[in-house]
């Protein structure tokens, strides 16, 4: 339909968010603010809905929430024939609002809801949709992204994220309606009064805690450990949870970054509020300097992902990355572990094919199996349910991806920051009752290993335009694959949307039995590699680099040369 008519269409029916309203009003003649919030529908996918705030079919509002939940509850109710969903939100702007649109959508279509009386971290949301054996699952929340932004993440029955398939079905169901006329809504008091929209106990929340207590490696190692710790939430609701599992294992000394202490959807002290960034812990290293801690910890505003700083040598705060931190978690869990006779037999780690290839060899030495999965945690999460099937669940010993998500335990499908916090404070005293800084941990480990050096670069395209050069880019690079990079010979080649893996040392190819995804891996000489990957939540393509050297400066050298050329294969 015509951009023009559709804002009139909702002119007439978007009446009931004031927000909205003026929007519509104030953009009355501008063809081109009309056009961008109609010219397309944000779509669903296995990342659910994300986008800018405000009014429009591209734009994340009450209607678009309503007509999504609609949707989901057409594909339960086909289904499963009944059911129950579990919604939560962060402290996004409208983030509360937009649960209560999608439980009145829900209980209007006859289905339990179960919702929370304050902002959880999106593990939570994962913990309920199990807890109460739900059918499905919301997560409100646009994790990192400028406040701007919301979203709508979707879970299924096993509390991951929505598989390909299930979140196809979804939007085939979306695709059907009407957002103003075809959407059910229900009176929410009145709902909440007959028992169809419920708010969790906080006891829930407390056996959720006790899940991750669970998770311990060595219950008991921060008593007298003297460990001090910088802890910020970025405004999000990590605050409360973080908190009370760090005194819950003996960590007492916790600074709170003040001016981030509080949900604030605006973000105003780290407008980016991502834990990959030193921007967003900028307050936190301020904070650090000032009680000189042995750890920085930063979760992100939905709390599934958490982001540290060490105690360097010289005093000053070393950012560790998303890579490091999972590799020193890993090789943590697995020492112990294996010192202490508890490791189970086939252990199972879990990363994505953008991590580190620094874990290959410390599963080798722990006779470890690594599964590689695509980039999502919903991937790791479908690697404990397999094992759940065949009764070896506890074989798996832990998941991360280098964006800095991390779980221990299968209590979750998704990556849990709460849980990590716990681990990293419990690693870090582990260590530092040896003498030993997480700065001399790491770089322990690359004396041992080599320097992986893990960069991910991305390049923005807006608006339609840029959707379509990004496309273009990736078909450019599939068409004509480089036969090096850099100076340095490609060995094999994994393209994950033809599912075709090629050697081109011995010109041996081999399926690729993971799900389709426009990815295109090309391993190089020495370790080095360069992965290309368009966003799926954002307008970008990025590179993900591994680059391996003698030391830091020599693996930096490899990465500039591999970035440059790469830049160049894809036209930049």
């Amino acid at each position: 339909m015509d951009h023009n008519k559709l804002y009139e269409i909702w002119c007439e029916n978007a009446t009931e968010d004031q927000d909205l309203v003026q929007e519509l009003a104030g953009i009355k003649n501008d063809d081109e603010a009309i056009f961008d919030r109609f010219y397309t529908s944000l779509q669903f996918g296995t990342a659910g809905l994300r986008g800018v705030i405000g009014a429009g079919t591209n734009r994340m509002n009450i209607y678009v929430v309503r007509q999504a939940t609609q949707g989901l509850a057409n594909y339960v109710l086909n289904k499963y024939g009944t059911g129950a969903v579990a919604i939560s939100h962060d402290s996004r702007i409208k983030a509360d609002l937009f649960m209560i649109e999608a439980a009145r959508v829900l209980a209007a279509n006859g289905l339990k809801v179960y919702i929370t009386s304050e902002l959880q971290p999106t593990p939570v949301l994962s913990y309920l949709v199990r807890y109460f054996k739900c059918q499905a699952g919301i997560m409100v929340t646009a994790s990192h992204n400028p406040a701007k932004y919301n979203g709508y993440k979707a879970y299924g029955e096993d509390g991951c994220q929505m598989t390909d398939a299930a979140a196809a079905a979804v939007y085939d169901e979306i695709q059907k309606l009407d957002m103003f006329s075809d959407v059910k809504i229900a009176d929410f008091d009145e709902a909440v009064k007959s028992g169809m929209i419920e708010y969790v106990d906080d006891s829930v929340y407390d056996s959720y805690l006790e899940k991750v207590l669970e998770q311990q490696v060595n219950p008991g190692i921060c008593k007298g450990a003297d460990l001090k710790v910088v802890y910020t939430p970025l405004n999000g609701c990590g605050n409360k949870l973080v908190r009370r599992v760090l005194k819950a294992i003996g960590v007492e000394d916790v600074s709170i970054v003040k001016e981030q202490e509080l949900p604030d959807g605006n973000f105003t002290t780290c407008p980016y509020p991502n834990p990959e960034i030193k921007e967003a812990l900028q307050k936190g290293l301020e904070l650090c300097e000032k009680v000189q801690p042995d750890l920085l910890l930063a979760t992100d505003p939905d709390s599934d992902r958490v982001g540290i700083a060490v105690r360097d040598y010289d005093g000053s705060y070393r950012l560790i990355t998303g890579n490091e931190d999972g590799v020193m978690l890993t090789n943590y869990i697995l020492s112990c572990k294996k010192a202490a006779g508890t490791l189970p037999e086939n252990p199972v780690v879990v990363k994505t094919i953008v991590t580190t290839k620094l874990m290959e060899k410390l599963c080798e030495k722990y006779g470890c199996e690594l599964k590689n999965v695509l980039t999502g945690f919903k991937y790791i999460g479908e690697v404990i349910l397999n094992l759940e099937k065949k009764g070896e669940e506890n074989r798996y010993l832990f998941g991360f991806e280098e964006s800095y998500g991390y779980l221990s335990g299968t209590y979750v499908r998704d990556k849990d920051a709460v849980v990590a916090s716990m681990l990293i404070a419990e690693m870090a005293a582990y260590y530092k009752k040896q003498g030993k800084s997480l700065a001399e941990i790491i770089d322990g480990m690359y004396a041992e290993y080599g320097y992986y050096l893990n960069q991910t670069f991305a390049f923005e395209f807006e608006g339609a335009a840029g959707m379509q050069k990004m496309a273009d880019m990736m078909e450019g690079v599939r068409n004509d694959i480089p036969q090096e990079i850099a100076g340095y010979k490609t060995v094999k080649v994994s393209d994950y949307l033809l599912k075709k893996e090629t050697d081109l040392v011995t010109g041996a190819t081999a399926d690729i039995t993971l799900p389709t995804s426009n990815v295109i891996a090309v391993n190089l000489e020495n370790d080095n590699a360069v992965i290309f990957r368009p966003s799926g939540t954002e307008p970008k393509i990025k590179l993900y680099v591994t680059a391996v050297g003698k030391d830091k400066d020599d693996a930096l050298a490899v990465c500039q040369s591999l970035v440059k050329s790469a830049e160049q294969i894809l036209g930049l």
